[in-house]
């Protein structure tokens, strides 16, 4: 089975952070362009270093030494279409200020969707007056979150998810993708549905084995915070265990209520075939 290899820049090319963000995070509006490309710059890693779509559903962007293959918003694959219509869904939500955690979950029996080998949980903050930064661990001193700090966090996030995802053990040829939506209650009417999704059950998850959790990172900037975790079935991170790279050995927290299940076709699962 392939597996999307690490690309990285060839010699010569050009700093081209401009090619995936802006140079700005002044405004409310920058700061949503900029998570949503960052959302889209790990949905597109994580599937394509899983070897989940072919090399002709991706484009290439730089960031730094490493080329990010990102999905097209044109792409003609089925089931990679449908993940970027489910991101486009919660690009909604997340202007709306409503999302709250985005949970996508791999299966390998479409009739047991709640049964799953490997998950990745998005979660999401807001804030008027921005993330404060602890600059001095043993003073109470505190500073904006600067651009730089949000660049550095950001290549961070990146390198570390291409860690993981190069250390796991390769996907089943026949793999399900699903992603559920949890909304910050207070504030989200009770009868929002973004484009693409649909009213779903709040149900419990469970892994084909025991599971292991990974904090991947976190970026902030002065408006929002994201922060991304990981969790495979036990026996698919036997390379990371005996590295222990970036696990995080504390049990995940509950799930937030309201659940929003993608629309397709009747389905809450899209079928994907890896490429052998």
């Amino acid at each position: 089975m392939a597996t999307g290899p690490m690309c990285m820049r060839k010699k010569g090319e050009t700093m081209e952070w401009t090619g995936l963000f802006d140079n700005e995070l002044r405004t409310e509006q920058q700061s949503l362009v900029y998570v949503k490309r960052m959302m889209a710059v790990a949905v597109s890693s994580i599937t394509y270093l899983r070897g989940i779509f072919p090399e002709d559903a991706y484009r290439s962007r730089y960031l730094e030494d490493l080329c990010i293959k990102v999905l097209r918003q044109d792409c003609r694959t089925p089931g990679a279409s449908k993940v970027v219509k489910w991101m486009m869904g919660c690009f909604d939500a997340l202007e709306k200020r409503y999302l709250q955690m985005v949970f996508i979950g791999v299966h390998t029996n479409p009739d047991e969707r709640n049964c799953i080998i490997e998950s990745y949980q998005f979660k999401f903050k807001y804030t008027d007056k921005g993330p404060q930064m602890d600059v001095l661990r043993n003073q109470k001193v505190e500073t904006q979150m600067t651009l730089n700090d949000t660049k550095m966090a950001s290549v961070l996030l990146v390198r570390k998810l291409f860690l993981l995802m190069q250390n796991l053990e390769a996907l089943p040829s026949d793999i399900n993708l699903s992603m559920k939506l949890y909304y910050y209650d207070d504030v989200t009417p009770a009868d929002y549905q973004p484009p693409g999704f649909q009213e779903g059950v709040c149900d419990s998850l469970w892994f084909e084995g025991s599971a292991v959790h990974f904090r991947v990172g976190g970026v902030q900037t002065a408006h929002h915070a994201l922060s991304l975790r990981v969790a495979a079935e036990q026996s698919r991170v036997e390379k990371l265990q005996e590295g222990n790279h970036i696990r995080d050995s504390r049990p995940s927290t509950g799930e937030p209520p309201r659940p929003l299940l993608p629309r397709l076709g009747g389905s809450q699962v899209t079928p994907v075939r890896i490429t052998t």
